[in-house]
This record gives structure tokens, C-alpha cells and sequence, in this order.
């Protein structure tokens, strides 16, 4: 160099001419960097002793060190699996980080706050409210939810957990205030009877408008909160009244159980009611037909005796007669008594509760002499 050319015989500073290598050349330039920021800064400098350059030029150093030691171990950020980093530059959000290694400018320029986003949180409350039909219930609930948006869980809410549980307070009483005994605790302990599906509880289905009321509130709010599922773990009557609730919750059971058997009695009898209207409706058919077929060959049996008697009357009267004493005769029995030479026939009259003879022939006989007659 130009300050330590060979033979020149002495050692040059490359900072000022110097005559001899005495000084400690390091201390020498540090000295004159605390001179040049003293009077950047307004200070005085060069009138210091040698000792007093060392301790400065030391605490010069110690401040490089921790200005690079704070570059170093502040300027990176390891986040967790199932976690995210959202960093904020001069207070203000800058973006988020995603798991693993990541760079950031060291505080307080940049800071990196950690959000767990797979975790699944729960809430439990016991809450009293009055139903739609002013009756006092007791209601356990749970609420299981995770960060859906790690930025508006950090700063859209002071706590965000809190807001949380007093929008789901806000929303079971939203819908059991707007729901009726029967629907909030159904009737559970009555049996159902043989063949008949049990009574599905519908409890279950309000917990869901409660989660639905529930997760648009928390939109509203900004919260950044996803509800998975919001339950109903216990839904009962207050302690003070339950000796009461009882009563009422027995005297439901009991008209339910009646009104099951009533049904369960309406299910066979309606059935077997209606088979027998049919069975009788079609013996009916069956008589009403077998009647008219029976008096149409009556009538027409009756026009044929009248026919032949109008062209044969002696003739048919004497076969009538013939054959209904034949008929009358055959059915009965006979005593013939040939005393004194005479023939005498005995008939006895029929006994109580039998059938009379057939009267087809007197009635011809009657009909034939009335329209001889009429002639």
C-alpha cells in the first residue's frame, strides 16, 4: 500500500501521517469513529486520554454485538404444525405467517403473535330462561368451535372466548324463548307400544337453530369463529319447582299412554269392523239376489198353472188336487181303517213349529177361478 511501501522504514497510518508505530492503530480508528458520531450528534471529541478510548471504543462494540445479536435471533419465527403467526408491522396486521420457518423484521418493527387453528375449543354454560308458554327451564349447553380466521380472533374482539359464550347465551335463550314446553322436553319416559316407533326428540333440532342463530351473530361480530356443534347436554326444571314438574311431566305420561292404547285399540278394531261390514254387505247381495231369482220362477211357475188351467180347467184342478194331496200325504204318516167296510183315511194334523203344506196349488187354483170368473 501506499502508506507501507517497501524501504521506506517506518509504518504509516492510514488515517494520518505519523512518525512512529507506537499508538495502538486499532484504538486509533476506533477513536476517530466515536469523534465522527460525536459530532454528528453534537458532541466533543479528541481531547481524551488513551484509557478512556479504550473503554469507549469497548462499549461501541458491545452495542454492535447486541444490534447484531437482535438482528439475528429476533428476525425469524418458528411456527408449530396446526398453528399460524399473524404479524404485526408498527402495530399494524402485515400478513400471516404458515407453519414452519419464516422470516420477519426483529421488534419492534414487526412482532409475530402464534394462533392455534386446529384446535378444537369448548364452552359449557347452565343457563335459566322462560319458554314460549312461560314455563322456567333449566338448560346445560355445549359449544365445540375452532378459529376460522386467526387475524379477527386476535383483534376484532377483546376476548374473544367471552364473546363467544354470551352470543351462544343470547341464542338458546332465542330459541327456547320462542319454543313450548312439549317441544323443549319432550316426553321421553313413556314406552312406546309393540310396533310402534319411539318419539323422536326434538330438542335436537332446536340445538341446531341455536347453532345457526349462534354463527351468524358471531359474522356480525367479526369474531372469526367457526361453531362445529352446539348441544344440549341437560334440559330440566329448576330444582324449586321440580317436585311440581313431576307431577306434570306424570300426568303427560299417563294421557300419552292412553292416548297410545287408544290408538293401539282403533288399529285392530277399525280393521275388523270394516272386514265384518263387507262379509254382511255380501251375505245381503248373496240373499237379495237368491230372492229375486226365487220369486222370479215362483211367477213364472204360477203363469204356467194358470195357462194350462184357463185351457184344461177340470183337468187341471184334478191334477192340482192330485198332486198336493200327494205332497201332503207323503209327508205324513197314515192310518187306514177298513172297519164297518168302509175306507176311512186319518191324517193327523201336523205337529207345533213344522212346515205348512206348499200352497202353489191352492193359490192357481184361486187365481185361475178368479179370472174365469172376471171373463
Amino acid at each position: 500500500m501506499a502508506w507501507n511501501e517497501p524501504g521506506s522504514g517506518k509504518q504509516r497510518d492510514p488515517w494520518k501521517d505519523n512518525g512512529g508505530g507506537g499508538k495502538n492503530d486499532l484504538d486509533d480508528a476506533i477513536q476517530r469513529i466515536k469523534d465522527t458520531f460525536g459530532r454528528l450528534f453534537g458532541g466533543g471529541g479528541g481531547g481524551a486520554s488513551g484509557g478512556d478510548r479504550g473503554r469507549n471504543g469497548g462499549v461501541l462494540l458491545a452495542i454492535i454485538g447486541l444490534l447484531i445479536a437482535w438482528v439475528l435471533f429476533d428476525s425469524w419465527v418458528q411456527v408449530n404444525a396446526g398453528k399460524e403467526a399473524v404479524v404485526l408491522r408498527f402495530g399494524q396486521y402485515a400478513r400471516t405467517m404458515p407453519p414452519g420457518f419464516n422470516l420477519k423484521w426483529p421488534r419492534p418493527i414487526e412482532s409475530a403473535t402464534e394462533v392455534n387453528v386446529q384446535e378444537v375449543r369448548n364452552i359449557s354454560d347452565t343457563v335459566r330462561m322462560l319458554t314460549r308458554d312461560e314455563n322456567i327451564v333449566q338448560v346445560e349447553f355445549n359449544v365445540q368451535y375452532e378459529v376460522a380466521d386467526s387475524t379477527l380472533f386476535l383483534y376484532a374482539t377483546r376476548d374473544p372466548d367471552q364473546t363467544l359464550k354470551q352470543a351462544a347465551e343470547s341464542a338458546v335463550r332465542e330459541v327456547i324463548g320462542t319454543s313450548k314446553l312439549d317441544a323443549i322436553m319432550p316426553d321421553q319416559r313413556v314406552e312406546p307400544l309393540e310396533g310402534e316407533k319411539p318419539v323422536a326428540n326434538p330438542s335436537a333440532e332446536l340445538a341446531q337453530q341455536a347453532k345457526k342463530v349462534l354463527q351468524q351473530t358471531l359474522e356480525r361480530y367479526h369474531a372469526g369463529l367457526q361453531v362445529n356443534d352446539l348441544n344440549f347436554q341437560n334440559v330440566r326444571p329448576p330444582q324449586e319447582v321440580k317436585d311440581s314438574f313431576d307431577d306434570a311431566i306424570s300426568a303427560r305420561e299417563d294421557r300419552q299412554r292412553a292416548s297410545n292404547i287408544a290408538d293401539a285399540y282403533a288399529k285392530r278394531v277399525v280393521p275388523e269392523a270394516r272386514g265384518e261390514a263387507a262379509r254382511i254387505l255380501a251375505e245381503a247381495q248373496g240373499y237379495k239376489a237368491e230372492r229375486i231369482a226365487r220369486a222370479e220362477g215362483d211367477a213364472q211357475r204360477f203363469d204356467l198353472i194358470a195357462s194350462q188351467y184357463r185351457a184344461a180347467p177340470e183337468v187341471t184342478r184334478k191334477r192340482l188336487y192330485i198332486e198336493t194331496m200327494q205332497q201332503v200325504v207323503s209327508g205324513t204318516p197314515k192310518v187306514i181303517d177298513f172297519t164297518g167296510g168302509k175306507n176311512l183315511l186319518q191324517i193327523p194334523v201336523p205337529a207345533a213349529g213344522s212346515a205348512p203344506p206348499p200352497a202353489d196349488a191352492a193359490a192357481a187354483m184361486s187365481a185361475a177361478e178368479s179370472d174365469k170368473g172376471g171373463r
